[in-house]
């Protein structure tokens, strides 16, 4: 995108685009949004209610002397989650664009705290923050903060786009510390996402491609750098990153969860062994609600299943991307572009390490994986597209206020 054409895209305070003087644009304002992905997110989290039950009913009567007990919180978590997705999707989205630095020193701050006694510690990993009964994960958070912060930084002076010291260069600094907070915890595939997110919606912005050749290369040195040192260390992190390229040379040890997986897609076959019929989530497959839970719904919804569900999520992204190619102004756009970066490449990431084309990491499947952080991220996320919805262009022949 040229600086000419991203000079008539609306800035955070503009109220129209300049050099529309003398036109009439019909604009729908305060509508009552994309009512077809709002059923398809509902459509997510009933589905993910119902396969937490089925995949946790066996590991929550023998971990928890409850069949109940992640079905119960899982619940909670999709009502608590509903009522950020309406907050989200009432309060104008350039308000909270306005707030976005703030979030992002937040979620910065937060991410710190898992490096203190707050932060709690599961596997070598510090990535909780443990208030009483309430677990959070601050590297989820971190993503929105980051697409907020992107939105804003553009959206309030588009000419940044076109700056490579003052524009690109302060924006990724921030971006970084996020990154490399994240990864330190170690949470590479939630760093991984944050840098494919902000990489993505520079190009989206109309960042110039020399910059974005450059942006490139530096990642790529930068990833096989991070490879080469933990394979030189050796040990936990070295066989975990190459568990996937085999893992039944190791399926007692590093490659077992991924093995598991693999045997309740196999055993699904086209059409599954039924609702409720896994075995595998009978203590084969460790914690089988949480990352993997994609493995049980194969193996009982079968492929058919499995197709029927990625649909649902295409459809998502589809109508994330339509709301964005609507957005009123660039502020919107970036900020659903980023969105639908963050929900496409979760959805992916989590297909790839559950078929062991990615080395196993923690991250969740929208809407369905079991986890409070998760649900509430992806409904506020949500909640924010169908707020930029509530204001989009109308299509023509739409009824709209002329402004």
């Amino acid at each position: 995108m040229s600086s000419s054409g991203n000079s008539k895209v609306l800035s955070l305070n503009e109220k129209k685009r300049p050099g529309t003087a003398g036109r009439k644009k019909r604009i729908k304002r305060s509508g009552a949004g994309d009512f077809a992905l709002t059923v398809l997110v509902m459509i997510l989290v009933l589905f993910g209610i119902v396969m937490v039950f089925s995949a946790s009913y066996y590991t929550a009567l023998i971990k928890e002397n409850d069949p109940y007990f992640y079905f119960k919180k899982e619940i909670l978590f999709a009502a608590t989650g509903l009522v950020l997705f309406i907050m989200l999707a009432m309060i104008d989205y350039h308000k909270i664009l306005k707030w976005s630095y703030g979030i992002y020193i937040l979620a910065v701050l937060l991410v710190a705290v898992t490096y203190t006694p707050l932060g709690g510690t599961y596997n070598g990993a510090a990535r909780w923050i443990q208030i009483g009964p309430l677990t959070l994960i601050p590297g989820e958070f971190a993503k929105l903060a980051v697409i907020l912060l992107v939105a804003r930084w553009f959206s309030s002076k588009p000419d940044r786009i076109d700056k490579p010291v003052k524009g690109l260069l302060p924006v990724m600094a921030m971006a970084a510390v996020c990154v490399v907070l994240v990864a330190k915890q170690p949470s590479t595939t939630t760093a991984l996402t944050i840098a494919m997110i902000l990489v993505i919606m520079l190009f989206v912005s109309g960042t110039n491609m020399k910059y974005m050749a450059a942006l490139f290369g530096i990642g790529i040195a930068g990833g096989a750098a991070f490879l080469f040192k933990e394979m030189a260390n050796g040990g936990y992190k070295s066989a975990r990153i190459t568990s996937f390229l085999d893992p039944f040379a190791d399926e007692k040890g590093d490659g077992y969860q991924v093995v598991q997986g693999l045997y309740a897609l196999a055993s699904g076959g086209l059409k599954g062994v039924g609702p409720g019929n896994s075995v595998q989530k009978n203590l084969h497959l460790p914690d089988p609600q949480n990352d993997f839970i994609l493995a049980i719904i194969g193996e009982e919804l079968g492929y058919i299943g499995l197709l029927v569900l990625l649909a649902v999520y295409l459809l998502l992204i589809w109508r994330c991307v339509h709301i964005a190619l609507r957005a009123p102004d660039l502020g919107g756009m970036l900020m659903a572009s980023g969105i639908t970066i963050m929900l496409a490449g979760q959805v992916i990431l989590n297909v790839m390490v559950v078929t062991s084309m990615m080395p196993p990491t923690g991250i969740a499947l929208p809407f369905v994986s079991y986890g409070g952080t998760a649900m509430w991220l992806f409904m506020m996320a949500m909640g924010l597209i169908v707020n930029i919805s509530r204001q989009q262009k109308a299509e023509p022949g739409e009824e709209g206020e002329q402004v």
